[in-house]
C-alpha cells in the first residue's frame, strides 16, 4: 500500500484535531465547565493553524455528513472570518484559485507567490470576490473592511506578483468601491481603502495629526522646525497603490472619483522643480501618468482651466492661504514631504507661496505636453478661445483712460495667474496654431469683437490690436480656408475694422491690416481647387471627435485599461446612436484585432460591440468573424478562434430569423467544414514537428545532466492520484491538433455554434447543411471515442439536442420548414445514442446521451398528436370510441335552442 504524502497526512491530522476539540467545544450533550475548557482549546488550536492547511481541512470537513450540524455552523463562521486574519486575503485568493473547478493552480502551488503569472479564470475570480468584498452577516462593516484594508492596500504593492495586483484591484475597484453601499464617500469602504490613499496625497484641510519629524511623544518640540504631515515614504506608497489600482481596472467611473479631488495635487506632484532620477520615478512619473488617465476620461476643455489658473500650484485647499504645501528635501531634491504652511512663516508672503517667474516657464512646456497627450484638437482649441476670453476681458478693463470701478468685496487678480494665462496663449499660438485653426468660427468671433472696439480706440492700444491680427492671420492662412463659411456680419466687422486699421500712423499695424484685408479679398482665388462641399452639422463635428478620440484611447499602446474601456464605451454609443460618421469597415477590422487581447473585460465589450453592428451590418460582421474563426492563413491563436467563435454564437442569437440566406449558407458550410476530421493545416504541423524536436533535444540535455533518467522532483503523491493526473494530461495534450489536423477545441466550438444557430433559425439554414450537420454528429459518436474527443462528442450530442428542439419549435408555431425527420433517421440517431450512452468512457457523454434519447422519445410521442390550430385544441380533442360525446358541442347547442337534450348512441 503507498503511503500518503506528509501534506496529506498532516491535513488529516489537523481534520481530527478540530473534529476531537470541536466535540468537545460545541457538543449538546457535553457540561458547560467540558465545553468552556474545550473552546479555549479549540479556539487555540485555531489560531496557531497556518491558514492555507486550515482552509483546506475546513474546506474538506464541509462536506455533508463529515460532522454534525452543530459542529458545522461554528466552522462556517471559522471560515468565512478568515479574510480578517493578518494574511487572511491573500490565503483565500490562493485557495480559492487552487480549488476552483475552472482553475488549473495546483493546490500545492498555492502558497507560491504568483510572480511569473498565474492561470486566474474569471469564474474564480468572481468567487474570490464574494468571499472577500461582501462581509458576513456576523460582522459589521465597519469592522470587516477595517480588518481587511491593510493587506489588501499591501497587496497593491506588487511585491507579491502582479497577478495577485490585478485580482486584489478588481476586488476593490467592482466589489467594493464600484459598489454605491460600500463604495460612495462616507461609507466603510470608502473610508478604510480609497481614503487612505487619497488623504496622504491631498491631506484635509485640518491635516492628518502627524508628529513634527524626529520628534517623539515625550520629547521638546522644536517650533522652528517644520512638521511633517506627510512623510516621504507615506506619499510615494499611495501614489503607487493608486496607480496600480488605478491601471490594473477597467472601471473609468471609478478613476474618475478617486482622481478628479486630486487633479492639482497631482499636477504639482508631476512637475516638481529638478527632481531626482530617484523621484522623478517614484513620483512625478506616476503622478503624471495618473493625470494623463483622468484628463482622457473627462475628456472635457473645462478641466484646462484650472490647470492654467493654477500652474504654480504647490500644496493646499485654499490657494490664497494653503494649510499645508509640497516641500522638496535631501540632497539633490531626492524627497518631498507634506508639510505645515503655518510653520513656513519665514518663505511665504502674507500667507501665499512665493512662486518663481522661472518655476511658471519651466511648467508651460510641461502643460503644453500633457495637452498633446490629452485632449483632442477640438478640445485645444476649446480650451484657447475660453483662455483668449477671458484674457481679452481683463486686458479691455485695464486699458487706460477707462474708468475702472472698485469695489471693496472684489478680490484683485492675481498676478501670477494673469502671467501664466498669457505665457500659456503665446504658447498655444505658437505651437497649435493649425489645431486652433481647425474651428475658426469662435476664433473670428472674438477678434471681430476685439477689432470693432480697438479700431476706433486711440492709436497707443497696440496690444490688443496686435494680438487681434495675429489671430486673424493665423486663421485665414491654413490651407483650405474658405471664406464663403463664415458668418457674413463677422466677415463685415473684420474688413471694415482692417480697413480702418490700414490707415493708422504705425506702420507696423497699417501694413499688418493693409496685408490681411487684401489677403480677405481674395483668398478663394489662391485655392481655386477647393471644393465648396456643404459644412458639417454640429453633430457630425462631435461625432467626429468622440470617434476620433475613442480610436486614440484603443489605439495607443499606453492606455490603461480604464481609458481603454472609455474608448470602447464611446464608439459603443456611436453604434447605438447610428452616427453617421462611423468607418464601419474600418470599426470591424479594429475590433477583430483586439479579439487577440488576454484582457477578459476587452473581449467582452468587443463581442458586445461586434452584436451592435450586425443588426445594421449583417452580412460584414458575420464575413469578418468567420474568417478569423476558421483562420486559413493560419494566424489566430485558439484562444483567439474560440472568442471568435463566441462573438459568432452572440451574433447568430442577435439576429434572430434574419439569419438567413447566402450568409447563412456561407456561416453554416464554414462551420461544417471546421468540425469534420478533414481539415489539415501545414503550418501548425511544422510548428508542432519544431516544437517537438526542440523537447527532444531539453530532454536530451537534462539526462545528459543528470547522468541518466530525469528524476521525478514534484510532490509526494499516490499512485491513484498519478494515474488521475497523466489521464488528464492526455486529454489536454489529445487537445491540440496532431499531424496538421484541426484542435478539437475548435470542432468542438464550431458544433456548439452550429446547434445554437439551428434553434435560432433551422430554415435559414435549408435541408442540406441540417442533414449534413446531423450527419456528421453520428458519424463522430461513431469514429471518435478516444477520450481527449469527448468534448467533441458532447457537442455532437448537444447539436442533436438543438435540432430536435428547433422541429419542436416550429411544429409548435405552425411553420412548414420544408424537411424534416424521418423514422429511418431517428431510428439511426436513437440507436447510437443509446450505444453512447451504455459504453462511453465519459460520463457526461454518457449523461447527454441518455438525456437526448429520453427528449427524442418524448418528441416522437408528441408527434402522434396533432399540432394545435385554432380550430383544433390537440391532444384535448381526442374521443372515446364508440361514443360521440361533445361537451363543447353540446353547451352551443343548449345556449341556442332550451328544447334540446343530449342523447346517447349506441352503436
Amino acid at each position: 500500500m503507498d503511503q500518503a504524502p506528509p501534506a496529506k497526512q498532516s491535513r488529516h491530522k489537523l481534520m481530527d484535531a478540530i473534529i476531537d476539540l470541536g466535540n468537545r467545544a460545541y457538543n449538546p450533550d457535553a457540561s458547560d465547565e467540558s465545553r468552556a475548557r474545550g473552546q479555549r482549546e479549540f479556539n487555540n488550536l485555531v489560531q496557531r493553524t497556518k491558514t492555507l492547511p486550515l482552509m483546506a481541512a475546513l474546506n474538506i470537513l464541509m462536506r455533508p455528513g463529515s460532522v454534525p450540524q452543530w459542529l458545522r455552523a461554528k466552522l462556517v463562521d471559522i471560515l468565512t472570518l478568515v479574510p480578517l486574519r493578518p494574511d487572511g486575503v491573500r490565503a483565500t485568493l490562493e485557495f480559492v484559485f487552487s480549488v476552483h473547478p475552472s482553475s488549473t493552480v495546483k493546490v500545492s502551488e498555492a502558497a507560491v507567490p504568483q510572480k511569473r503569472g498565474a492561470n486566474i479564470t474569471q469564474e474564480a475570480l468572481k468567487m474570490a470576490t464574494q468571499l472577500i468584498a461582501a462581509p458576513p452577516a456576523s460582522v459589521t462593516p465597519e469592522k470587516w473592511y477595517t480588518g481587511i484594508s491593510s493587506e489588501m492596500l499591501e497587496l497593491l504593492d506588487g511585491t507579491d506578483g502582479p497577478e495577485l495586483t490585478k485580482v486584489v484591484s478588481y476586488i476593490i475597484g467592482f466589489g467594493i468601491l464600484g459598489r454605491k453601499a460600500t463604495g460612495a464617500p462616507g461609507t466603510p469602504g470608502w473610508r478604510y481603502l480609497a481614503e487612505p490613499m487619497l488623504t496622504r496625497i491631498k491631506p484635509p484641510p485640518s491635516g492628518l495629526g502627524t508628529n513634527t519629524t524626529g520628534v517623539g511623544e515625550d520629547e521638546v518640540v522644536d517650533l522652528s522646525r517644520e512638521k511633517v504631515l506627510v512623510a516621504h515614504n507615506d506619499l510615494v506608497t499611495a501614489i503607487r497603490r493608486l496607480h496600480s489600482l488605478v491601471v490594473s481596472h477597467p472601471n473609468p467611473g471609478l478613476c474618475k472619483r478617486l482622481l478628479s479631488p486630486l487633479l492639482l495635487p497631482l499636477w504639482a506632484l508631476s512637475s516638481l522643480h529638478q527632481p531626482s532620477p530617484s523621484l522623478s520615478e517614484a513620483v512625478c512619473t506616476p503622478a503624471l501618468e495618473l493625470l494623463k488617465i483622468h484628463l482622457r476620461l473627462v475628456s472635457s476643455p473645462d478641466t484646462l482651466l484650472p490647470l492654467v489658473q493654477n500652474l504654480g500650484y504647490v500644496g493646499g485647499w485654499d490657494k490664497h492661504s494653503p494649510e499645508w504645501l509640497y516641500k522638496t528635501t535631501g540632497q539633490g531634491q531626492g524627497q518631498v514631504h507634506i508639510v505645515d504652511a503655518k510653520q513656513l512663516g519665514t518663505s511665504l508672503n502674507g500667507g501665499v507661496p512665493q512662486v518663481m517667474l522661472q518655476e511658471i516657464e519651466e511648467r508651460v512646456p510641461r502643460l503644453l505636453e500633457l495637452i498633446i497627450s490629452a485632449f483632442s484638437d477640438a478640445d485645444i482649441s476649446t480650451a484657447f478661445v475660453d483662455l483668449l476670453g477671458r484674457w481679452l476681458k481683463s486686458a479691455q478693463k485695464s486699458r487706460p483712460g477707462d474708468i475702472a470701478v472698485r469695489q471693496e468685496t472684489v478680490s484683485e487678480p492675481n498676478p501670477m495667474v494673469q502671467i501664466s494665462e498669457v505665457k500659456v496663449l503665446q504658447a498655444m499660438m505658437d505651437k497649435f496654431s493649425e489645431k486652433l485653426a481647425s474651428q475658426p468660427r469662435h476664433i473670428l468671433e472674438l477678434a471681430s469683437q476685439v477689432l470693432l472696439t480697438s479700431a476706433d480706440a486711440p492709436e497707443d492700444d497696440n496690444d490688443m490690436n496686435g494680438v487681434a491680427l495675429s489671430l486673424v492671420n493665423m486663421v485665414v492662412t491654413v490651407p483650405g480656408f474658405q471664406k464663403s463659411r463664415l458668418d457674413p456680419q463677422v466677415l463685415g466687422i473684420i474688413e471694415s475694422s482692417l480697413d480702418k486699421l490700414s490707415k493708422r500712423d504705425d506702420i507696423n499695424i497699417s501694413r499688418t491690416a493693409n496685408n490681411l484685408g487684401l489677403l480677405l479679398t481674395y483668398r478663394d482665388e489662391i485655392d481655386p481647387d477647393v471644393g465648396s462641399t456643404a459644412a458639417p452639422t454640429s453633430r457630425q463635428i462631435e461625432d467626429r471627435k468622440t470617434y476620433t478620440l475613442a480610436r486614440s484611447y484603443i489605439t495607443q499602446p499606453d492606455s490603461p485599461p480604464p481609458v481603454r474601456m472609455e474608448g470602447l464605451n464611446l464608439i459603443s454609443s456611436l453604434i447605438v446612436s447610428h452616427s453617421p460618421v462611423l468607418d464601419i469597415p474600418g470599426i470591424i477590422v479594429l475590433m477583430s484585432s483586439l479579439m487577440s487581447d488576454a484582457e477578459d473585460y476587452i473581449n467582452l465589450q468587443v463581442i458586445k460591440i461586434f452584436t451592435l453592428l450586425a443588426s445594421r451590418h449583417p452580412e460584414s460582421v458575420t464575413k469578418e468573424l468567420i474568417d478569423h474563426f476558421v483562420d486559413p492563413k493560419e494566424t489566430e491563436s485558439v484562444d483567439s478562434r474560440l472568442r471568435f467563435g463566441e462573438a459568432l454564437l452572440q451574433v447568430t442569437e442577435r439576429l434572430g430569423e434574419t439569419f438567413s440566406g447566402g450568409t447563412a449558407q456561407q456561416v453554416g458550410e464554414a462551420l461544417l467544414s471546421v468540425a469534420s476530421r478533414r481539415g489539415h493545416r501545414p503550418k501548425t504541423e511544422a510548428k508542432q514537428a519544431r516544437e517537438e524536436r526542440q523537447r527532444k533535444m531539453r530532454h536530451q540535455e537534462a539526462e545528459d545532466a543528470w547522468e541518466g533518467e530525469v528524476p521525478d522532483l514534484s510532490d509526494e503523491t499516490t499512485a491513484e492520484e498519478k494515474a488521475r493526473t497523466e489521464i488528464l494530461a492526455q486529454i489536454v495534450e489529445g487537445w491540440e491538433s496532431k499531424r496538421g489536423a484541426e484542435d478539437v477545441r475548435i470542432r468542438a466550438s464550431a458544433l456548439s455554434v452550429l446547434g445554437s444557430v439551428m434553434e435560432t433559425n433551422i430554415a435559414g439554414l435549408g435541408p442540406s447543411l441540417v442533414s449534413a450537420a446531423v450527419d456528421l454528429c453520428v458519424s463522430t459518436l461513431q469514429l471518435e471515442r478516444d477520450p481527449e474527443k469527448g468534448i467533441l462528442r458532447r457537442a455532437a450530442i448537444l447539436l442533436v439536442m438543438s435540432f430536435v428542439r428547433a422541429l419542436d419549435s416550429a411544429k409548435q408555431a405552425g411553420r412548414r420548414l420544408g424537411f424534416g425527420f424521418g423514422l429511418a433517421a431517428q431510428d439511426d440517431v436513437a440507436r447510437t445514442l443509446r450505444y453512447v450512452a451504455d459504453t462511453d468512457n465519459d460520463g457526461l457523454v454518457q449523461q447527454h446521451a441518455r438525456d437526448v434519447v429520453e427528449s427524442l422519445d418524448n418528441w416522437q410521442m408528441a408527434g402522434l398528436v396533432p399540432a394545435e390550430t385554432p380550430g383544433n385544441h390537440g391532444a384535448g380533442r381526442m374521443k372515446l370510441a364508440g361514443l360521440t360525446v361533445d361537451p363543447d358541442k353540446i353547451a352551443s347547442f343548449l345556449s341556442a335552442s332550451a328544447s334540446f337534450r343530449p342523447r346517447i348512441e349506441e352503436i
